[in-house]
C-alpha cells in the first residue's frame, strides 16, 4: 500500500494537460463522428427516397440504438481497467483481460441480436403509425445481422483507447463509410440488379459494414507491433467468471447509465412515431444533427475516462482532477461551437436531408431546441466519463435515472403527447422541451458528483488504506508473463 509520500501531488500544468488530452481525444472525435455519419447516411439516403422510408429508418434506428446501449455501455469498463493497469505499471495482465472482455463482447452481441429478432414484432403494440412499421422491420432485420460484430468491434476499440492510441478509431471508423455510402444507396434504389429495398437497403449496408470493421481492427491488432508486447492472441483462454463479473460489476452500472440517456432520446423517437410521417420525419433529422455534435463531448469523454484512469492507476491524485478540469475546459468550447452552428445554420442544414418543405420547416424549428441542450449534454457526458475513470458507476447510474426518467421524460411526455388533460400537447416540440430539461439536470447531479468523488483529501484516504484498483478483479487474471 503506498503512502502519502508514494502519492503525487503536483504534475504538469493545466494548459499542458489540455494539450494532452486534446492530442488523444481528437482521433476519439473523429471516430465518434464516423459513427455519427452512419446515421446521417442512412437518413440522407431515406430522406430523398421518401418521407415514409425516412420515418421507417428513423423508428428502425431508435429499436437498434435503444437495446444497443446496454453492451455498449458494458464494455466500456474496458478502456479505464486498460488505462489503469498501464499506469500502474501492469501491462502484462492486459491480454488475459481482453481475452476474457472479448467473450462478453461475444455473449452481449449474440444476446441483443436475439431481442432485436424479438423486438421488430414490438412496434405494432407500441402504436407506430401503420404506414412506417414495415420499412422499419426491414430496417430491423438487416442491421440485425451486424450486431454480433459491432460488439467484438467495441472490445478492440475499448482496448486500443484504454492505452491511448486512438488512431484505429478514426481510420476504421472513416473507413467503414467507404463502404456503407455505395452500398446504402444500391440497396435501398436498386441498381446494377440488386432489389429496391427501400428502408431494409440502409439496415443490410450498416451490417455488412459493421463487420468489415470488426475483421479489419482484428487483423490489425494481430499483426502490428505497436500490440505484440501484450500477447493478445497468445492462446486460447476459455471464460473465467471471476474476470468477467468484475468488468460486470463496473461495466453494467455504465451500460444501464448510457442506456438510461439513450433511452430518453429513443423513446422520444418512439412516441413523436406514434403522430405520424411529418413528426417522426422531422425528429429524425433533428436528432441526428443533435447526434453528430453529440460525438464531440462523448470522444473527449472517453479520453477524459483514459487521463482519469491512468491516473488514478499511478496514483497521482492531483492529476486525476486536473485531467477533468482540462476535459470540462475543452467541452465548453466545442459546445459553444455546436450551439452556434445549430442556431444560425439551422435551416441549411436541414437541406441535406429532404426536399419536403413542411419536414424541413419542422426539423429547423427542432434544431433550436438542439442547440439550448448543448452546453447540459456536453456537461453532462464529460462528468459520466471523469466518473468511470475513477471507478465510480453504481451512484452516477441511479443519479442518470433520476434525471432522465423522472424528470425528463415524464416533461416531455405531457407538454409533447398531452397527459390527463394537463395540456393539448405541443407535438416534437414538447418532447424536446422534456429533453432539455433531463440533461440539465443530470449536468448538475453528475459534475457534483464528480466534485465530491475526486475530492483529494477522500482520495489520498482511499489510496493509503488499499492502494489503486487497477482493473476489476485485474489481480485474479493471470498475466501471460
Amino acid at each position: 500500500m503506498p503512502s502519502d509520500a508514494s502519492l503525487p501531488t503536483h504534475g504538469p500544468r493545466l494548459s499542458t494537460e489540455v494539450g494532452r488530452s486534446a492530442v488523444l481525444a481528437a482521433p476519439l472525435v473523429l471516430g465518434h463522428l464516423s459513427t455519427g455519419l452512419i446515421g446521417f447516411v442512412d437518413s440522407v439516403i431515406a430522406g430523398h427516397h421518401g418521407t415514409e422510408t425516412l420515418a421507417a429508418v428513423s423508428v428502425g434506428t431508435a429499436l437498434f440504438w435503444l437495446p444497443m446501449m446496454v453492451p455498449m455501455g458494458t464494455l466500456m469498463s474496458l478502456p479505464p481497467a486498460v488505462s489503469q493497469l498501464d499506469g500502474a505499471g501492469r501491462r502484462a495482465e492486459i491480454g488475459a483481460l481482453f481475452r476474457q472482455a472479448m467473450w462478453l463482447a461475444a455473449v452481449l452481441g449474440i444476446i441483443l441480436f436475439g431481442f432485436m429478432t424479438a423486438a421488430a414484432h414490438a412496434l405494432v403494440p407500441m402504436g407506430i403509425a401503420p404506414t412506417i412499421v414495415p420499412g422499419a422491420i426491414d430496417f430491423i432485420h438487416g442491421i440485425r445481422w451486424g450486431v454480433p460484430a459491432l460488439t467484438l468491434y467495441l472490445c478492440m476499440r475499448y482496448l486500443s483507447d484504454g492505452l491511448h492510441f486512438t488512431l484505429p478509431t478514426m481510420v476504421l471508423g472513416f473507413g467503414g463509410l467507404v463502404l456503407l455510402v455505395p452500398i446504402g444507396y444500391v440497396l435501398t434504389y436498386g441498381a446494377f440488379g440488386f432489389p429496391e429495398l427501400g428502408a431494409g437497403g440502409p439496415g443490410i449496408a450498416s451490417a455488412v459494414m459493421m463487420w468489415a470493421q470488426a475483421i479489419a481492427f482484428f487483423l490489425y491488432l494481430r499483426r502490428s507491433s505497436r500490440f505484440a508486447g501484450l500477447r493478445l492472441f497468445a492462446r486460447f483462454d476459455p471464460p473465467r467468471w471471476d474476470t468477467i463479473r468484475g468488468l460486470l460489476a463496473t461495466g453494467l452500472p455504465i451500460g444501464v447509465t448510457v442506456a438510461m440517456e439513450g433511452g430518453l432520446f429513443i423513446a422520444t423517437a418512439l412516441l413523436i412515431g406514434r403522430l405520424g410521417e411529418l413528426p417522426a420525419a422531422a425528429h429524425q433529422i433533428a436528432i441526428n444533427v443533435a447526434s453528430l455534435c453529440f460525438m464531440i463531448p462523448m470522444g473527449l469523454a472517453e479520453a477524459t475516462t483514459v487521463r482519469v484512469g491512468h491516473a488514478l492507476g499511478r496514483s497521482d491524485v492531483d492529476g486525476v482532477r486536473r485531467a477533468a478540469r482540462a476535459g470540462y475546459l475543452i467541452v465548453l468550447a466545442t459546445q459553444t461551437f455546436s450551439a452556434l452552428a445549430l442556431l444560425l445554420g439551422n435551416d441549411w442544414i436541414v437541406g441535406f436531408y429532404t426536399d419536403d418543405a413542411a419536414v424541413a420547416a419542422l426539423a429547423a424549428t427542432l434544431l433550436l431546441y438542439a442547440a439550448a441542450f448543448q452546453f447540459p449534454d456536453g456537461v453532462q457526458v464529460l462528468s459520466a466519463g471523469a466518473l468511470r475513470g475513477l471507478g465510480d458507476t453504481r451512484v452516477p447510474m441511479l443519479l442518470a435515472g433520476l434525471a432522465y426518467w423522472a424528470v425528463g421524460m415524464p416533461l416531455g411526455a405531457v407538454l409533447g403527447l398531452g397527459v390527463g388533460g394537463l395540456t393539448t400537447g405541443w407535438g416534437p416540440r414538447g418532447m424536446w422541451l422534456g429533453l432539455i430539461a433531463g440533461l440539465l439536470v443530470a449536468a448538475v447531479l453528475l459534475s457534483l458528483r464528480f466534485v465530491r468523488s475526486s475530492d483529494p483529501a477522500r482520495l489520498r484516504l482511499i489510496l493509503n488504506e488499499t492502494g489503486p484498483d487497477p482493473a476489476p478483479d485485474a489481480a485474479r487474471v493471470t498475466s501471460d508473463r
